[in-house]
């Protein structure tokens, strides 16, 4: 068995009480020191009342069962992915109420945005938790839609503005192939404002797709060519989901030549993927759509790039619909206060975006 695999049908809940505490108490002195540890600080430092003997006898059937490894015969032990799954729950199972949100939330509110609120999230969990911190904002399908602008520019382009409820903006530079009059752009986007009045982006997309493919559009040059404008800058508002990502230097502190670390090829790795930013979300969303606190842990991540890595994040509310909040550092992360950090701060959002007063400087995602 690998020293990193989790055998099937094995679950810490299974363990007796003072083999759990005992496993988490190793867990934590290895995440204080980075260095396997021995049967006998345990024995002397644990606070159990037992004999290095019995304290070896229980390492060694934790270590039979695939919680705990020994790099060396003549090392201590350090924990698997199975033995970090045990303390998480554990971790979990004490968890105390989350302490006031109120320092947080006056922190995020200091934006004027709801995009430069989700900003701030990112680096609030990335400062608190020292680790990468990320917020994965949700599509805009139910966001109300209130107007459409369509701008000449020099030549044959043409700014399209689609305005969201919250003052969401999207913003985008098409180049239709022919000059147009600004009376005939004025014209078309007040049609569409009159049409899709009271409708959300995800209806207006679906309408102008159907109105598109209606045989009365393709002889009116002047309606076709408005619901072509905003159908390409609908598909980009909609569609995609955001993601704000702060804290990438903290993975440096991580990155070692030492088995426990993230070695280097992986780091770059992960780089390579928050520049593509489509497809970490992509990655993120596959398992993160259920509600509350989730923990990912090493080899329970399905992409190989992820596996040296933990990840901690947690659902909120922005009165319409849900997104995700969360850190991803190496397994050896402090867990008490990274799952700490994302519980508050994804409470504080919630507050925050269910209370927000729209700002005309809201911004496109």
């Amino acid at each position: 068995m690998s020293r990193q695999s989790v055998p099937p049908g094995h679950s810490g809940a299974d363990l007796p009480e003072r083999t759990r505490r005992l496993l988490a108490a190793l867990i934590q002195e290895y995440i204080d020191r980075g260095a396997p540890v021995p049967s006998r600080w345990l024995a002397e430092h644990g606070g159990f009342g037992l004999s290095s003997a019995t304290v070896r006898q229980i390492l060694a059937r934790l270590e039979e069962a695939g919680f705990v490894w020994q790099p060396h015969k003549s090392a201590g032990r350090v924990p698997t992915d199975l033995g970090y799954r045990c303390y998480v729950d554990l971790l979990l199972e004490h968890r105390h109420a989350t302490r006031s949100t109120s320092a947080v939330e006056a922190r995020l509110r200091q934006a004027g945005s709801i995009n430069g609120v989700l900003s701030n999230v990112s680096h609030e969990l990335s400062r608190v938790s020292h680790h990468l911190g990320f917020v994965l904002a949700p599509t805009n399908e139910v966001a109300g839609f209130e107007h459409i602008e369509f701008v000449p520019l020099e030549g044959n382009r043409i700014l399209v503005l689609v305005t969201a409820q919250g003052q969401q903006v999207c913003h985008k530079v098409i180049d239709i192939g022919e000059r147009v009059r600004r009376s005939e752009l004025e014209q078309g986007a007040n049609y569409l404002n009159r049409e899709f009045r009271g409708l959300t982006l995800g209806e207006v997309r679906t309408t102008v797709i159907e109105r598109l493919r209606q045989e009365k559009v393709l002889y009116d040059e002047l309606l076709s060519r408005s619901l072509r404008l905003a159908s390409s800058t609908l598909e980009d508002m909609v569609s995609h989901e955001s993601v704000f990502i702060d804290g990438a230097t903290f993975l440096f502190d991580d990155v070692s030549d030492d088995d426990s670390a993230v070695p280097l090829p992986t780091l770059r790795a992960l780089l390579s993927m928050m520049e593509e930013k489509h497809r970490l979300v992509r990655l993120l969303s596959e398992y993160l759509g259920a509600d509350g606190l989730s923990v990912v842990i090493g080899t329970e991540h399905s992409e190989t790039d992820l596996q040296p890595f933990s990840l901690i994040a947690s659902t909120y509310f922005d009165g319409r619909q849900t997104g995700t909040v969360g850190v991803i550092g190496p397994r050896r992360m402090r867990y008490s206060r990274a799952i700490a950090a994302v519980d508050s701060v994804s409470q504080a959002v919630s507050r925050v975006l269910v209370n927000h007063t729209p700002s005309p400087d809201d911004n496109a995602r």
